[in-house]
């Protein structure tokens, strides 16, 4: 499907606009699933002031939705409505200093670990194993291996939905398990880390085993939009989704992954319905099964 033209209008109204702006852009391929409809309007700002710029003069009636680098997210086959924003180059700075680690929203979880670790910076190795950038590890406080991102994180730089600039601390962050508390409309633009002074060779050994964990346990060769459910409070996910019987389970060309049952993935023609349509199925059962009630972690945006 297209959606009507609000790109023309949205240009006329923003002459020094210098980020690029988009209709009915194919959001398909910035998803790890492969899957889902176009966006009315993408918009990937040039800069922090360029966005800032583009919000202050964006109608209130329309709608915004920020994507990151498309891991743990599905879009809907009807597409997403509005605009939805993605930041770029601009965002993707990651430069270290002592034991601090300063990174763009855009910068990539596995990159941020990596100039730490270049820099003897411990206490981010967690994040080598995480498939986002730093702007999702903030609204997810996303996690793996034993650490999270309140655990390293001073603060975070944000623009509201009008456009002002926003400092936000580690308490002001609101943070609790796979989320924060900041409002959804809220765009982190970046962030500032302190780990700890370590050595280097240690650091890279911790991070080999987060990878060798993966490699073994999750299926990240596959299109698939990683962790599905987030744990209920005293049980892991997978655990209960395999004690439902849902292992290898599908749905048109979805599946519940063979390797690791809380991982969705594209066999290759699913549909983004497929997909959702497949977690809930998981959700049915497991509440059958178990009486607990699973929680997506997967972000599902757009109309079917």
């Amino acid at each position: 499907m297209s959606f009507p033209d609000i790109v023309a209008p949205l240009k006329a109204k923003m002459p020094d606009l210098r980020g690029r702006l988009l209709a009915n852009q194919s959001l398909a391929s910035l998803t790890w699933f492969r899957v889902g409809g176009p966006a009315q309007a993408l918009f990937v700002p040039e800069s922090e002031d360029d966005l800032a710029y583009f919000l202050t003069h964006l109608p209130a009636d329309i709608s915004v939705m920020v994507v990151g680098v498309g891991s743990n997210l599905i879009v809907r086959d009807g597409g997403v409505p509005g605009v939805t924003i993605r930041l770029g180059r601009g965002f993707n700075d990651a430069k270290a200093d002592g034991d601090m680690l300063h990174a763009g929203a855009a910068a990539l979880d596995k990159r941020v670990a990596e100039v730490a670790a270049a820099a003897g910076i411990g206490g981010l190795e967690f994040y080598f194993g995480i498939p986002g950038s730093i702007g999702g590890a903030l609204r997810m406080n996303a996690g793996a291996n034993d650490g999270e991102t309140k655990d390293v994180l001073v603060s975070a730089t944000a623009l509201s939905r009008t456009g002002e600039k926003l400092n936000l601390s580690n308490a002001g962050m609101k943070f609790v398990y796979r989320n924060c508390g900041v409002d959804p409309s809220v765009i982190f633009t970046s962030a500032l880390f302190r780990g700890r002074k370590s050595d280097p060779g240690a650091i890279r050994a911790r991070m080999a085993e987060v990878q060798n964990h993966r490699e073994s346990a999750q299926p990240i060769r596959e299109k698939t939009g990683g962790s599905t459910f987030k744990n209920p409070p005293g049980h892991s996910a997978w655990k209960l989704i395999d004690a439902a019987g849902c292992r290898g389970l599908t749905v048109g060309d979805a599946q519940v992954s063979d390797m690791h049952c809380n991982f969705l993935i594209n066999r290759g023609n699913a549909t983004a319905a497929d997909i959702e349509w497949l977690g809930e199925t998981v959700r049915k059962r497991v509440k059958e099964s178990s009486g607990i009630d699973l929680e997506w972690e997967i972000k599902r945006i757009g109309v079917s």
